[in-house]
């Protein structure tokens, strides 16, 4: 069983030829509006591959509430520990490209919310054989709260370090499994690193400190891991990227599940880049994740 604590959001989508400098304004050229949150996005990633998954999160008394949920209830996601607030539903106004890079501004409504009892909601039905996943788009308290308590109960914790914040450093040190995509594994370890050689030594440095299993996603390029002591890469599929929206979440998510199920860190981290290579093929967050049929047609 997986439990996710995290946002859940209502995207707006606009496209556009090419993402604005600031001050400048750009003409768009279509606007559509889809479930998100990265807590969301990666409960139903999670599903979609084929695990049992529980979403604890909040969301608000608006008209944006039902929609932030849809997905997740089509795909019989349990959804019975999210809790509404007398508030807005988390947000994130998004701009896409044509080709597929984005630009993401959050506000987080209801997800400012989810506190420390929600944390303990969250970890008190599990049991040493779950895992529980995290993201940055909660308070950091009750992050941090979530991490702890797991970890005395012997439950297997996936941080995702999105959206990179202050707090993020600290936090991951109470994780069993770090993820960051290039931008955030930088201001995680303090320096930009600009070649794999680099890439590997600051894992392995990480990794060996406390045994924490650190995950590097590097978009086209795969991804690769610290783990028991080595490096362990997997590739990505080669595509023409649509939209790259929900694609770290994909991955995280597909992890997530394919860990769940049993596969080692090798084989779950192929599956996952995989998965999140289909996510970029299609418009919208939640809507362009694939299931698992897909993702294992891909594999194959």
């Amino acid at each position: 069983m997986i439990t996710v604590l995290g946002s859940i959001n209502m995207d707006l989508v606009a496209t556009t030829e090419r993402l604005p400098r600031a001050g400048e304004t750009v003409a768009g050229k279509c606007f559509a509006t889809s479930a998100g949150g990265k807590g969301a996005n990666q409960a139903l990633a999670a599903k979609l591959s084929g695990s049992a998954v529980r979403m604890v999160g909040a969301v608000g008394d608006d008209s944006f509430a039902a929609g932030a949920l849809s997905m997740l209830r089509s795909a019989s996601v349990d959804v019975s520990g999210v809790k509404t607030m007398p508030s807005a539903t988390g947000t994130a106004i998004i701009l896409v490209d044509t080709s597929g890079e984005n630009m993401i501004t959050i506000i987080a409504g209801a997800n400012s919310a989810v506190d420390t009892d929600m944390a303990d909601e969250a970890v008190a039905g599990m049991t040493s054989g779950d895992l529980l996943m995290l993201q940055m788009e909660i308070p950091a308290q009750t992050v941090e709260h979530a991490l702890k308590a797991a970890r005395r109960k012997g439950i297997t914790t996936i941080f995702n370090t999105a959206p990179f914040t202050a707090d993020v450093a600290r936090l991951a040190a109470f994780a069993d499994i770090v993820v960051s995509n290039e931008t955030e594994f930088d201001l995680l370890v303090g320096s930009t690193l600009t070649d794999l050689s680099e890439r590997h030594e600051a894992l392995l440095r990480l990794h060996r400190q406390n045994g924490q299993t650190f995950v590097l996603t590097l978009g086209a390029d795969g991804v690769m891991a610290a783990h028991n002591g080595e490096i362990t890469q997997a590739k990505s599929l080669k595509i023409e990227p649509v939209d790259t929206v929900g694609a770290g979440d994909t991955f995280c998510g597909y992890l997530a599940g394919s860990l769940e199920q049993g596969l080692d860190l090798k084989k779950a981290l192929r599956r996952a880049a995989v998965a999140g290579s289909l996510a970029c093929l299609a418009t919208g967050a939640q809507a362009a994740i694939p299931d698992a049929g897909c993702a294992e047609k891909a594999l194959a």
